[in-house]
């Protein structure tokens, strides 16, 4: 305990020499008063001479202070704040909670709302506000306008600030509530009057139009040090006309609205805590010990309540009012997502009606683009994904977007058109959908999407199709909007893959299996450029049960085939890929299909490698090839290519170099010699993978010089066509190529993004790229914490 004996004097020097003696840096007596550093060295400096009394004894509880030398840290505090011109000086340690601070301001009806004393976090955007505090000029005083979603604690935020910046504002604080999210807000012309009289206007002088008062306010406020605390906005017209024009005042201003047409304003825009700051506020109000026993459940139950701090604050005021309950079966309580908004309850603090409140404020459209949203599959969604989920046209559901961005109801994200909800959010939208919609309006919702949605992604997908014409917006349900060319139709098939194949899955449950076939054979092709999608297995294996309910055994074949390909290549399933091709093997043969026959040995054999069985898989590889060089057709000599190329790798690996080299310019020569009726990009890209096989023969060779060319051709027309999967391990025995032939920079550079690139497709190369470059590193006397080595080791 403090000594109690600190002499009287300047609140500045004697807070720094009861800190010092303490032994307490300014961060750590901060943190453990609750106030921010910047505050605490203003008062050192004394640039804050007279914080308030629940600072002041935050302060003394931190040093330890007994009640004598409390009373007198009080009492240097108490001499530093200005007094009312009307009233004697109190006595040392009796001043009154909220003192006044001038002869007209010193008692009104307008003073701030208490302070929550376990107020957490929000640390930067405080020292924000205190910076803006510390630059006011008289020219243009700041308006700082708080906002975000419902829950974010926007109010409690902006009145904490208000008492830390308190002393700041010695011509009085004032505080009004605007009533935005009641059915009538508060006119300004009340708010007008509430804030005269606050001020020391009587009665009798307030004029009666709202100009008239607006002018006056900036009039009297123009040579005060004033904070105005405007709370709960409904829109810029009601707050435009309370603003000072000019003078050393600060004005706050919180909404749940945006407020985007409010002039020359500073915004925070607050965000959800992080998890230690969610669990640090549940810390505060249920107390350390609680938390301490349970660690992990109060871990949970921050993610749990989606980090927004109103769910925390719940979910701590109901277990501080149930001392013996346990975290963890709240945490149970919350976990089962149809009662979690129940349980987020606590007295008249609800979750819920905190959303409700701004759910009411839409309009009747809004509120369906807002619900039907929910139905939308994946983590966000487009707003033509909501257009059709509630049934209105695109551009009106994307004004109604963005309003409910501005309402705090959606959350853009941050480079492209697509919103997503808080998790708490979309548990209330999905309550309303169900309250308010019929499971006839849901289904038949979904049914217009799923069905929308599959059109658009087999017409993209077909673009990748080099058999198919360059312009499928022929087949795409709304032309005017459909993806030009192999970027567009790239990205939104990325963008909306969680919502086209969810629909895939409704549509095959809906027994639409023609639908369902017909858009997993369009994906072929686009499946070949993003090899390192998972979702390929759903995809086929939809199709092949489709193909079985329609007892279609070709179908079945083909995409059992294809099933095959996604376990093998995709997953790196090897034990189920090659138990799929057999089985597509013997279908095929009942069907005497010798195209999937021959695609069935290679994949067979792809997967036998793969299981450390190569000379089975080699068996495969020349059955197939045998049994395809005896058919005419264009499309068997594209399998021919794909098992010759097959075939020259394994050779390869049982330390054939040279039969794969032949078997590798064997596949070479039939794509120079070209396939008729197959179009020349295709036979590019065969021709692209047949390179880089040569390129590996000859590397397997030492024939360095000559392996550079093949490898170098491989890269740019994999990357021409945007074939990751394809590009990257050609970059990598580029890479390789170059560090035997001892060119360090340019094999460093390639191995680095060939290595980046593996890494991103979780590519099995990837370690292989990353001893490649600790080799060249070793090789050049590389220091070990390099940055190539430290990124190495890091993978």
């Amino acid at each position: 305990m403090g000594s109690g004996t600190p002499a009287v004097g300047d609140f500045g020097a004697l807070l720094h020499r009861l800190r010092t003696s303490a032994g307490l840096t300014q961060e750590e007596l901060a943190h453990a008063a609750g106030v921010s550093v910047r505050a605490l060295s203003y008062m050192e400096r004394g640039r804050s001479r007279g914080p308030q009394r629940r600072t002041v004894q935050a302060l003394a509880a931190a040093l330890r202070l007994d009640a004598t030398g409390t009373r007198q840290l009080e009492h240097a505090a108490s001499l530093g704040r200005p007094r009312p011109t009307t009233e004697p000086a109190d006595e040392p340690g009796t001043e009154p909670e909220s003192a006044p601070t001038t002869g007209h301001t010193a008692h009104h009806t307008l003073a701030l709302p208490r302070d929550l004393p376990d107020f957490t976090a929000r640390g930067p955007a405080l020292d924000r506000l205190l910076a803006l505090a510390d630059d006011l000029g008289p020219a243009r005083p700041p308006v700082a306008v708080i906002c975000g979603q419902p829950g974010l604690g926007k109010t409690a935020f902006a009145v904490h600030a208000a008492h830390t910046l308190a002393p700041r504002f010695p011509d009085g604080q004032f505080a009004v509530d605007l009533r935005g999210m009641d059915a009538e807000p508060v006119q300004p012309r009340e708010t007008l009057a509430r804030l005269l009289r606050a001020l020391g206007v009587a009665e009798t002088a307030v004029p009666a139009g709202t100009d008239d008062r607006s002018g006056l306010l900036r009039s009297v406020l123009r040579e005060r040090r004033v904070l105005l605390l405007l709370d709960n906005a409904a829109t810029e017209d009601q707050v435009r006309p309370l603003l000072p024009g000019h003078g050393p005042s600060l004005t706050l201003v919180t909404s749940r609205h945006a407020l985007a047409g409010l002039e020359a304003v500073h915004r925070t825009e607050l965000a959800l805590l992080r998890r230690e700051e969610a669990v640090e506020l549940l810390t505060r109000i249920v107390g350390p010990e609680r938390v301490r026993r349970e660690a992990q459940a109060a871990r949970d139950l921050a993610d749990l309540c989606g980090h927004l701090p109103l769910a925390v604050r719940i979910a701590g005021q109901r277990l501080a009012s149930r001392p013996g309950e346990r975290l963890a079966k709240l945490v149970t309580q919350l976990a089962a997502q149809e009662g979690r908004l129940d349980a987020l309850r606590a007295g008249s603090l609800q979750v819920r009606a905190a959303f409700a409140l701004s759910y009411r404020q839409l309009d009747a459209a809004a509120r369906t683009v807002f619900r039907r949203a929910a139905l939308a599959d994946g983590p966000d969604f487009s707003p033509q994904t909501a257009a059709l989920l509630a049934g209105l046209p695109p551009r009106q559901t994307l004004q109604h977007a963005q309003d409910l961005t501005d309402a705090g109801l959606f959350q853009p994200h941050p480079t492209t058109e697509r919103y997503r909800f808080h998790d708490l959010l979309h548990l209330f939208a999905t309550e309303q959908a169900t309250e308010e919609d019929t499971p006839a309006d849901i289904a038949t919702a979904r049914t217009r999407t799923d069905a929308w949605m599959l059109r658009r992604a087999a017409a993209a997908a077909q673009l990748f199709n080099p058999e198919h014409p360059t312009d499928t917006s022929g087949e795409d349900p709304d032309p005017a909007t459909a993806p030009a060319g192999h970027e567009q139709a790239h990205a939104w098939l990325e963008d909306e893959r969680a919502q086209w194949l969810a629909a895939l899955h409704r549509v095959h449950a809906a027994g639409r299996h023609r639908h369902v076939l017909d858009t997993a054979e369009a994906m072929h092709w686009f499946s070949d450029r993003t090899s390192h999608w998972e979702l390929w297995r759903e995809v086929f294996e939809q199709a092949v049960r489709s193909a079985r309910a329609l007892g279609s055994r070709r179908d079945e074949t083909v995409h059992l085939n294809y099933l095959a390909w996604a376990h093998n290549t995709c997953l790196h399933d090897h034990t189920t890929a090659l138990s799929t091709a057999q089985a597509a093997l013997v279908l095929a043969r009942k069907i005497d299909d010798q195209l999937q026959v021959g695609w069935a040995h290679n994949y067979a054999a792809l997967a036998l490698d793969a299981l450390g069985r190569t000379d089975e898989g080699i068996v495969h590889l020349h059955q197939g090839a045998e049994c395809l060089r005896r058919q005419t057709g264009a499309q068997s000599r594209l399998v021919e290519l794909s098992i010759l190329n097959t075939l020259g790798r394994l050779l390869r690996q049982t330390g054939r170099p040279d039969e794969a080299l032949s078997a590798h310019r064997r596949s070479e020569a039939l794509c120079s010699a070209g396939i008729p009726g197959k179009p020349h990009e295709l036979i590019d890209l065969y021709r692209a993978s047949a390179q880089q096989h040569i390129g590996n023969d000859l590397t397997a060779l030492h024939r360095w010089n000559e392996a550079e060319a093949p490898f170098r051709h491989a890269v740019a027309r994999f990357e021409a066509a945007r074939m990751p999967a394809w590009s990257e391990p050609a970059r990598l025995g580029l890479g390789i190529v170059l560090r035997h032939l001892d060119r360090t920079e340019e094999a460093r550079e390639t191995l680095t993004a060939a290595h980046e690139g593996l890494v991103r497709l979780n590519h099995p190369r990837r370690l292989e790229a990353a001893t490649q470059l600790r080799l060249l590193d070793e090789a050049g006397g590389a220091d070990s914490h390099s940055p190539t080595a430290e990124h190495i080791r890091s993978q």
